[in-house]
């Protein structure tokens, strides 16, 4: 998550710097390096904040589950976490997930196919790509 990301993240919550140092458990010096580039969002940080912007979300939209935008087979549905855990609007935040049949071996390389997935931007309700970045859409994780 860059800069921007971060802080679009923090104006789609409607929260000051000091309301979101709050929400996510770091100091307002933090959240201010890190819209400033100074200091690269901590996953554990990056995760959070992606969780709070989906939280809010889900009172102004419906987000399909993973497996039926994906169009999984049932092979592919029961071995996979989301599925098992009915988390099919949070795929992105469930580890072991197998987008595209492949369990990815760290956040960031989650992530980067996350951030082209259709369900993340849907989730985020970002239609402008204004948190998740750029991407090719179509449910890609």
């Amino acid at each position: 998550m860059d800069a921007r990301q971060f802080c679009n993240a923090r104006k789609r919550l409607g929260k000051t710097q000091k309301a979101l140092a709050a929400l996510l458990g770091v100091s307002v010096k933090a959240v201010q390096s890190y819209e400033q580039g100074w200091r690269s969002v901590p996953i554990h940080v990056e995760r959070l904040l992606l969780y709070l912007v989906v939280l809010k979300n889900r009172c102004e939209r419906a987000v399909a589950p993973c497996w039926e935008v994906k169009r999984c087979d049932d092979r592919v549905r029961e071995a996979c976490p989301a599925w098992e855990l009915r988390a099919g609007e949070m795929c992105w935040f469930v580890g072991g997930t197998l987008c595209s049949g492949t369990v990815r071996a760290s956040w960031r390389e989650k992530m980067a196919v996350c951030r082209r997935c259709d369900v993340l931007r849907q989730a985020l309700g970002d239609d402008r790509q204004e948190i998740a970045g750029p991407g090719t859409g179509q449910g890609s994780s």
